[in-house]
C-alpha cells in the first residue's frame, strides 16, 4: 500500500528534503510504507545536478537551493502542486528510464481528466502541451509550453523528489531561470490554459490516475 499525505499551507524546502531523506531510510529498512507527499512551497528556485550557472538569470530574486535530484533549474511556488514520490523502484523493476516514463504517464493521465492532452518529447523530460493559438515555432510546428516538470533521485533504489504540476502559479516567476535549461519553449499552467481547476481537483486526478500506471509493489 502507498500512503498519501497532503500538507496544508507552504512547506519550507529544506524541511521537505530532510523529511524525504528520513522517510527514504525508513522505506529502505522496511519500517515505513511507500508514499506520495503533496505539498506547495513558497517561491524558490532549485538547482539539479545538471544545472548550468548561466541558466540562473535572477539569482537574488528568490532563495536558490542546490539539490541532488536530476535535472537543471526549476521553480516552485504557491499554486503549483509538488508531488514527492517515495517509491521502491527496486521492487518495481529496477528500470530508472521506465520509472521516469511512468511518472510522465501518471501526469498525462491526470491531465487527461481535464481534457488536456499532455505529451512527452525526446530529450525533454517533463510534460508538454501544444499551444496552437500562439505563433508557430521556427520549423513551422505548433508552439509548446511545459505544464509539468520531473526530477528524481534514488537512494537504495527508493525514489524521492518527484513531479510538479502548474495549477495556478505566478508564471512570471519562471522568468528568473531558464526552466530545465530549455529556452526555446514557454511555461503554462492549467488555469493559463483556461481551466478553472483547483488544487483539490488536481489532487483527485493524481489519485485516480496513479493506480493505472503504478502497479502495487510486491
Amino acid at each position: 500500500m502507498v500512503e498519501w499525505i497532503t500538507s496544508d499551507g507552504l512547506t519550507e524546502y529544506r524541511t521537505a528534503e530532510t523529511w524525504m531523506e528520513a522517510r527514504v531510510a525508513e522505506i529502505a529498512s522496511g519500517d515505513a510504507q511507500e508514499c506520495i507527499w503533496l505539498v506547495e512551497h513558497p517561491p524558490l528556485y532549485t538547482a539539479g545536478t545538471s544545472a548550468q550557472a548561466e541558466d540562473l538569470i535572477a539569482p537574488d530574486r528568490f532563495p536558490v537551493y542546490p539539490t541532488k535530484r536530476g535535472g537543471q533549474y526549476t521553480y516552485h511556488g504557491p499554486g503549483q502542486r509538488v508531488a514527492y514520490v517515495l517509491l521502491d523502484v527496486g521492487k518495481r523493476g529496477r528500470d530508472v528510464r521506465c520509472f521516469v516514463r511512468q511518472l510522465e504517464d501518471w501526469v498525462i493521465g491526470a491531465l487527461d481528466q481535464f481534457n488536456v492532452r499532455g505529451e512527452i518529447r525526446p530529450g525533454r523530460v517533463g510534460v508538454w502541451v501544444q499551444r496552437p493559438e500562439k505563433p508557430p515555432q521556427a520549423d513551422g510546428s505548433p508552439a509548446e509550453d511545459k505544464v509539468a516538470a520531473i526530477g528524481i533521485r534514488l537512494r537504495k533504489w527508493i525514489s524521492f523528489h518527484g513531479i510538479s504540476i502548474n495549477v495556478e502559479p505566478d508564471l512570471e516567476h519562471f522568468s528568473g531561470i531558464v526552466p530545465c535549461g530549455i529556452n526555446a519553449h514557454g511555461v503554462t499552467s492549467l488555469v493559463d490554459l483556461g481551466l478553472p481547476v483547483t488544487m483539490n481537483d488536481v489532487d483527485l486526478a493524481l489519485r485516480q490516475s496513479f493506480d493505472t500506471v503504478f502497479s502495487p509493489s510486491r
